[in-house]
């Protein structure tokens, strides 16, 4: 079956619908998410938007802080960008209804780690939800905008699918659209498009502990780097600092807003233990305060350290932090009484698919935004609460330039539908859970937050056989989400293990104990 539409949007975050809404101004939007339409990285973002909307904060405070986080490798006109059309981009979401937590009739202002100011905008600690729930109650208005749910993206359609040869960053390459499965139908589908964006977000599901959901296997950019898409910086994985370590918890977040608040780490002697590590203590930027957890986790042999919020009162607590406060005591652990047991878990990508500051990629009709995108805001280290406003504020910028690119271009329809011939369907799912556990554990133990050569050879000849195994699998068998998940995860895998053996030295979320100190000759992305 074939589909025809000016505009495809693979995912369905802040980044995707942001987007939609804009494009949809210039032509026919389809939307392939691969759950239900509100599924998505965005979903569970706790903290906020971070903008300059108070008068005794600057851009220039701001860009500071960015800059400083991202440890030298932040491109100045990227940042500059996003911070200056912060408070463009929060009005918007106003203007559509986002009912974000205020005080005295102004936005209340939160500070995370990092930053110098009060800049956080929020909707209690369920922003991401609050943004979710009105971009989607816009798009519902456009009656051009179709959301197709349970549809998996396989695979971007380039010239390679006419037969002719991609070379890797070939200027002439174009992106066509892709192949989707519906997974109720279990039936590849065309998806043909003037213009396509990835906004399909990250890839904490390569690790065991992670804070995304279940969606966030790194289709998006294993996809990009197969149609030969420059990808950089892969290397750089924030690890968030404090995840709920309760096992039925599923790595649930605790967010940064809450040592912005007055949160205190604290060790099992119930020493306050970060004053050790940073002048900054429990408002270091998010690497250094998942290093120093690191370190305390291993220094004591037990399994994770502790929050505490229960000097803070009672009232101000479960008002600021409802969800947290509930899940938590859904979990028998009431957080105004009783310190919470916190691990790191990765959290987000700093690195991604390369594109210029209209979320253009080196394949032309491709654009991406959000955290499948490497833009050059978050350089080595991403500072909290800059990524909803980076996905909104290029999302903007890459419809701005669609919609003028799709003026110019036609559909191509000698796309040929997907050939599968020669596959079976043999279903032995065992094989592909084993290798995604298998997977995930070699990442934890040996490509985690502190690394070695050692580790990192270690990690690249295993990832590698499982490679080996899954592409044998893959060519012999019927596309699943499964399966394909899995293959994107090794792909991701191999890109972050190659990136940190690329770069010698310690920067940013990068740590290497056989190269601890920064390196001038490294200060550079890498590229993949």
């Amino acid at each position: 079956m074939k589909h025809s539409f000016d505009f495809l949007v693979l995912g369905s975050g802040a980044a995707g619908l942001s987007y939609a809404l804009q494009v949809s101004e210039f032509g026919s939007v389809a939307i392939i998410t691969k759950k239900q339409k509100a599924e998505s990285n965005t979903n569970y973002a706790q903290g906020g938007i971070a903008a300059v909307v108070d008068q005794y904060d600057s851009f220039e405070k701001h860009i500071e802080d960015t800059l400083d986080a991202g440890a030298g490798l932040c491109k100045l006109d990227s940042v500059e960008l996003i911070v200056k059309e912060g408070p463009v981009a929060v009005g918007k979401l106003l203007e559509f209804g986002a009912r974000f937590t205020k005080d005295d009739g102004e936005l209340h202002l939160g500070k995370e780690g990092g930053h110098s100011h009060n800049r956080i905008v929020h909707a209690a600690d369920m922003t991401g939800k609050e943004i979710e729930r009105v971009l989607l109650k816009e798009i519902a208005k456009r009656p051009n905008i179709h959301i197709y749910e349970h549809h998996y993206a396989l695979e971007l359609i380039t010239q390679h699918h006419l037969g002719k040869r991609v070379t890797r960053y070939d200027n002439d390459t174009q992106c066509f659209g892709a192949y989707v499965l519906n997974t109720k139908s279990n039936q590849v589908e065309t998806f043909l498009a003037k213009v396509t964006l990835l906004a399909t977000g990250g890839a904490g599901q390569v690790y065991r502990h992670t804070t995304n959901p279940e969606i966030a296997t790194g289709d998006g950019i294993a996809m990009a780097y197969r149609a030969k898409a420059r990808v950089a910086n892969m290397e750089f994985v924030q690890f968030h600092p404090t995840s709920l370590f309760l096992p039925e918890a599923n790595s649930f977040l605790i967010s940064e807003a809450v040592r912005g608040h007055g949160g205190i780490l604290r060790n099992h002697k119930g020493e306050a233990f970060m004053a050790k590590y940073d002048e900054r203590k429990d408002l270091a930027p998010r690497d250094i305060v998942a290093r120093a957890i690191d370190d305390q986790i291993k220094k004591s042999g037990e399994d994770f350290v502790y929050l505490d919020v229960t000097h803070l009162p009672e009232h101000d607590v479960i008002e600021h932090f409802p969800n947290i406060y509930k899940t938590c005591l859904k979990y028998g652990l009431d957080i105004t009484k009783n310190m919470i047991p916190v691990v790191p878990a990765a959290h987000y990508l700093c690195g991604g698919v390369v594109t210029d500051l209209d979320g253009r990629t080196s394949i032309s009709a491709l654009f991406a935004c959000g955290e499948v995108a490497c833009t050059g805001v978050h350089g080595a280290n991403r500072l909290a609460s800059n990524s909803l406003l980076e996905a909104i504020v290029f999302a903007n910028k890459a419809a701005a330039s669609a919609a003028k690119m799709v003026q110019s271009i036609s559909l191509n329809t000698e796309i040929p539908d997907w050939d599968d011939s020669g596959t079976t369907d043999t279903k032995e799912w065992i094989e592909v859970s084993h290798n995604k556990k298998e997977l995930q554990q070699i990442m934890s133990d040996y490509v985690g937050i502190v690394r070695s050569n050692l580790r990192l050879e270690r990690a690249f000849r295993r990832t590698f056989l499982l490679y080996e195994e899954v592409e044998s699998y893959y060519q012999r068998n019927k596309v699943s989400v499964p399966l394909c998940q899995l293959r994107n995860m090794i792909s991701v895998a191999y890109m972050i293990i190659r990136s940190a053996q690329m770069r010698k030295e310690s920067r940013g979320l990068h740590y290497n104990v056989d190269y601890p100190k920064l390196n001038s000759a490294e200060l550079h992305d890498t590229i993949i």
